[in-house]
């Protein structure tokens, strides 16, 4: 049986040839193609829009594809862009849009916005990442979050962006053994809780994510496993991480949706 501990660790002892392996499926490498033909030649925002095929490329490389059909909604975003604290992709929790908007730039650069290697390969290795992600989550849901995980945790700054992102916190509540309960309380508790058991700087140092993942891959195991097997005993269960007493004593005092 592979678990989901070890199917993490095969994907990722070797990412290069991951993506390398996922790059070279069919499918893929014929949107890629497709995506680099016809991305230079793409001048404006409306030309953007006029080519679903474009569109949907990069709504997935970004992780939007649930929001593609919202195009007035995603045409906001671009066109205020980034550069203004009001700008919409500013206001949104959510990172994602912004990132888009790194990645095409209209508002900035107007029509050489797609010229740039990050609107061109940068656009494909999200999309390749997208794509690598979503096939282990095929296979085992624990897998995806891990790799997305990786991939994002390193940008966290504070409790209140796992909040805002659903995937984050379920990594980190399995990881520090939290009641999915917690997930409705008070928010400003939750966060406290999070920074209270976090070093986030931790999460850009490889050695000391690569851990809390083996913890969070572990825990995700025994919990959804149902032959008993504890894939903590491949390699301990002390990680650094964790709720202290006390601060699991406050967390349990919680009342749902307030103090």
């Amino acid at each position: 049986m592979t678990t989901t501990y070890t199917s993490y660790k095969l994907i990722t002892a070797d990412l290069t040839r991951s993506l390398e392996r996922v790059s070279a499926k069919p499918d893929v490498a014929r949107e890629t193609e497709y995506y680099l033909s016809k991305i230079g030649s793409i001048t404006t925002i409306d030309d953007f829009f006029a080519d679903n095929r474009l569109y949907n490329y990069v709504m997935k490389a970004h992780g939007l594809e649930d929001m593609a059909y919202a195009k007035a909604f995603m045409r906001k975003v671009l066109t205020e862009g980034i550069d203004s604290d009001d700008a919409f992709a500013n206001k949104l929790a959510d990172s994602r849009y912004k990132a888009l908007v790194e990645s095409l730039n209209f508002a900035r650069h107007g029509e050489t916005a797609t010229s740039f290697e990050r609107a061109q390969k940068g656009v494909v290795d999200k999309y390749t990442r997208q794509t690598l992600e979503q096939s282990a989550g095929e296979e085992n849901t624990g897998v995806r979050l891990a790799l997305y995980f990786e991939r994002m945790a390193p940008m966290i700054a504070n409790g209140y962006e796992i909040i805002a992102d659903e995937a984050l916190a379920q990594v980190v509540r399995t990881a520090l053994q939290l009641p999915e309960e917690f997930a409705a309380a008070d928010v400003d508790h939750q966060a406290q809780a999070y920074e209270a058991a976090i070093d986030f700087k931790d999460f850009k140092d490889p050695q000391k994510l690569a851990a809390f993942l083996d913890r969070f891959t572990a825990l995700w195991e025994i919990n959804n496993s149902t032959d008993g097997y504890d894939p903590l005993a491949v390699f301990g269960s002390s990680s650094g991480y964790g709720i202290s007493p006390d601060l699991l004593l406050s967390i349990n005092n919680l009342k749902l949706g307030g103090s």
